[in-house]
């Protein structure tokens, strides 16, 4: 993957990427990237946001592949919960891409709950809501949830099962995961695995859906 230097990506390239992923921005959509990619590179001089330092790189890994998950499920409309969302991905890019998409941003580190905070107020996205809390305190003030999602997650099982309890009952999960983890993923009981989708630039990532069981 190629790099950059430090200024603003320009819109050229940001399309070019997008479009090696099968997606397509609006201009707007365009500058509020560009907004969010110097944000997070301000912030990530005091604040451990991302291991990524090159925005280039961060474009791909961070935007594009979150953004991908649009592609293989239907979030449009929907009530999103994102789980140690960290630098806000995958649930502030998701929010930029569809609007009117409910993001609900739970991180428990309150310098990273500032910083997205303080992306939503300077892109101006209506809709997103900051929870500063561990996700296993959080239950109906959530639901009724259509997607639960990570892409930082170290403990599937407890995670799944806390998606899949009565009190959350999301519909269906997503997650971003390496291939080691597949496996082990598709035996937690109480979800319907698709089969997983390969992230393009992505030698072992892979995007892992799964519906939740209704009980009989």
């Amino acid at each position: 993957m190629p790099t950059s230097n430090p200024a603003s990506l320009p819109e050229p390239t940001i399309r070019r990427a997008f479009g090696e992923f099968q997606l397509e921005l609006s201009g707007e959509q365009v500058l509020k990237i560009q907004q969010y990619i110097s944000i997070l590179l301000a912030w990530n001089e005091k604040v451990n946001l991302t291991a990524i330092r090159d925005p280039l790189e961060m474009l791909y890994r961070h935007f594009c592949e979150s953004i991908y998950a649009a592609a293989a499920v239907p979030v449009e409309n929907g009530r999103l919960a994102d789980v140690g969302s960290g630098g806000g991905f995958p649930g502030l890019p998701l929010k930029i891409f569809l609007p009117s998409l409910q993001v609900f941003l739970i991180e428990s580190n309150i310098k990273k709950a500032t910083f997205l905070a303080e992306v939503i107020r300077e892109l101006g996205l209506a809709g997103a809501q900051v929870l500063v809390r561990r996700y296993s305190e959080l239950g109906e003030e959530l639901a009724p949830l259509d997607y639960v999602c990570s892409r930082a997650l170290g403990e599937f099982q407890p995670f799944l099962a806390w998606a899949g309890s009565e009190g959350v009952a999301a519909g269906e999960v997503i997650l971003w995961i390496g291939a080691r983890d597949l496996e082990e993923i598709q035996k937690i009981p109480g979800w319907t695995w698709r089969e997983p989708i390969s992230i393009p630039h992505s030698l072992r990532r892979l995007l892992l859906v799964g519906k939740r069981k209704v009980p009989s």
